[in-house]
């Protein structure tokens, strides 16, 4: 959650009583709404209605954050616990974790092997976020998520498969078989078909069911899909030739030359034309029907367009002549023409800014849309620095974007695969504020999965959440400006296969020396007891731990191995001298990072003494 609403937070003293679906304060409504019944380890969806009381408007364009944490045996239901949640989920603290943030953004880095690092951005910059890696059977060429945010389908050229993803369990739930070599994943906008090009055509899926809907063949080798507004049609080029499908008869329509070599492709819905780059040079406009409307001559090598998110401009990037070209829509002219000097290679936009990857620098440009589309106008290039290694440096390339968004905020995420790292750019800034690491994979994408609340309709927040056990839940509910804080009441009933309740369980160390050398591996030792009989649990399938150097500056997550019957052990290497800190988690028996049970450990630098 953004740090900025924190003193907003300890500034107000608007507080509701719990227990109430709905309150009225200060003229406004909060109603709080959610599926019935909600049962545990399901999907729910989540339901805030915000309005003006006086007028009973809905009221837009808010930022309320909510999180669900189930309530302990003994713990009051009363304003000041609620006050404490909210203060606490806001710090961001690694041990103080709800059970479910309804807030949720991860980062997602499609690796150079075949996984994807899933990261979670809470735990701030540097150090170890990673929360799991996703095994794909081999790496991954390109992949699109569902609007929802709950699945992602990722396509494996050498499995000749697409993977489904499920992004609440992070796991590969599914593989959709394609014909051969599946290389880009699109769904159409309404999503009621995900798309993928294959070696010799393009096959459709029903991204619901699963099933296959279509094969369809194409005249070249497809590199690139684009769709109308509407989804009525599907433009595909590849080999020079652009291929015009209509999607609800599932047949294609016209074939149209667009050139030499391969091909890209971007649809502006403004003029309601599909724009065609070729390798070869030139770019050809194509109409609804397959007839070419514009022919705008370029220099050879342009190597993607892309148009802009109003649709009204196209920017076309030639590493090979080191250009930046820009296209307006309304007129089909090339407008402006720019020097990008480090062979520009990609292009992605914000709502304000167009990002341009170059090849052989990390330094990326960006251009103001507010700024561009003056005839002969030089472009207004600002830069900053994405990295240190140039992102050529990468050993296998992708289509897929390395530069995209962050939800909520006017900020980027940069992958750069030769640092081994993603950075997170603010717009304005001089330089990335930070780096997530990527535990030495090459992020050769980046994707971000926004599982928090947004807005649609007006005035009503939605989110969907998985609810990991059954109980008696606060909806833990805080509003900024006008500024609110209420613990609504949600009864979770139990899933048919939801295990038994956690154990009461105590870790004690197995090592009777706490004393680390930092810089050399190490191996920490710990036993796991049944408070109860005081026998030691054994076979646990899925312990963790998390260490962290005191204060908090550096930080990583291990599993650990049985290494004798009850006695577990996890290894890491300490950085640096100081005092670490170990926390457990075990889902299988209800441990948690944030339980009370953690190892204190001292490491020295090698030489020097170890305390008396």
């Amino acid at each position: 959650m953004r740090a900025g609403i924190l003193w907003a937070f300890m500034a107000t003293s608007l507080i509701a009583q719990p227990a109430a679906q709905k309150i009225v304060q200060e003229g406004v409504a909060v109603e709080f709404e959610s599926d019935t019944p909600i049962r545990s380890r399901s999907d729910a969806r989540f339901r805030f209605r915000i309005s003006d009381t006086a007028s009973g408007n809905p009221l837009a364009s808010l930022r309320p954050a909510a999180w669900l944490d189930i309530r302990r045996p003994g713990q009051p239901a009363d304003t000041q616990t609620c006050t404490k949640k909210v203060a606490t989920f806001l710090s961001d603290s690694l041990l103080a974790i709800p059970s479910v943030d309804l807030n949720a953004w991860y980062v997602l880095a499609m690796n150079e092997d075949a996984t994807i690092s899933v990261v979670n951005p809470r735990f701030g910059f540097g150090g170890s976020q990673l929360l799991t890696q996703v095994e794909l059977d081999s790496p991954a060429s390109d992949w699109a998520l569902t609007d929802d945010q709950q699945r992602l389908f990722v396509s494996m050229p050498a499995s000749d498969r697409v993977a489904v993803v499920d992004l609440t369990s992070w796991k590969v739930i599914a593989r959709l078989d394609v014909p051969s070599r599946p290389e880009r994943v699109a769904l159409e906008p309404g999503e009621r078909y995900l798309w993928v090009t294959y070696n010799h055509g393009v096959a459709a899926f029903d991204p619901g069911t699963l099933k296959l809907a279509a094969r369809i063949s194409t005249s070249a080798e497809p590199q690139e899909m684009a769709f109308t507004g509407d989804s009525g049609l599907l433009f595909v080029t590849g080999g020079g030739v652009l291929s015009v499908i209509d999607t609800a008869k599932m047949q294609q329509i016209a074939d149209v030359r667009a050139g030499e070599g391969q091909s890209s492709i971007a649809y502006s819905p403004l003029s309601r034309v599909a724009y065609a780059a070729s390798h070869g040079g030139g770019i050809v406009g194509v109409d609804a029907r397959g007839a070419i409307v514009a022919r705008i001559p370029t220099d050879p090598g342009i190597r993607q367009i892309r148009a802009t998110p109003d649709g009204r401009f196209l920017f076309a990037v030639n590493p090979e002549k080191d250009q930046l070209l820009i296209v307006d829509a309304s007129s089909n002219r090339l407008v402006q023409t720019g020097v990008i000097h480090g062979g520009p290679d990609q292009v992605t936009f914000t709502n304000t800014l167009a990002y341009i990857r170059r090849r052989s620098d990390a330094t990326v440009f960006m251009v103001p849309l507010a700024r561009i589309g003056v005839p002969d106008a030089p472009l207004p290039l600002v830069d900053f620095t994405g990295g240190h290694l140039p992102f050529s440096k990468g050993s296998l390339a992708s289509p897929a974007d390395s530069i995209v968004s962050v939800p909520g905020s006017n900020a980027v995420l940069v992958a750069n695969p030769a640092d081994r790292a993603v950075y997170y750019y603010q717009e304005g800034m001089a330089a990335p504020m930070g780096q997530f690491q990527n535990y030495g994979h090459e992020p050769r994408a980046v994707l971000v999965a926004d599982r928090g609340l947004e807005e649609g309709p007006r005035g009503v927040y939605h989110t969907t959440g998985r609810v990991p056990q059954s109980g008696k839940y606060d909806v833990v509910f805080f509003l900024d400006s006008p500024r609110l804080i209420h613990c609504f009441e949600l009864d979770v009933a139990a899933a048919p296969d939801e295990p038994a309740g956690p154990k009461q369980v105590i870790v004690r160390s197995a090592d009777a020396d706490r004393n680390l050398r930092a810089g050399e591996s190490v191996r920490v030792r710990f036993q796991v007891v049944d408070a109860a009989t005081q026998q030691p649990i054994v076979k646990l399938p899925d312990v963790r731990a998390l260490v962290f150097l005191q204060p908090g500056v550096w930080q990583t997550r291990v599993s650990g191995v049985e290494a004798a019957p009850g006695i577990y052990e996890i290894q890491f290497t300490p950085p640096s001298s100081g005092t670490y800190q170990i926390y457990f988690e075990s889902s299988s028996i209800g441990l948690k990072f944030n339980s009370p049970h953690a190892l204190t450990f001292f490491a020295r630098d090698r030489g020097e003494k170890a305390p008396q």
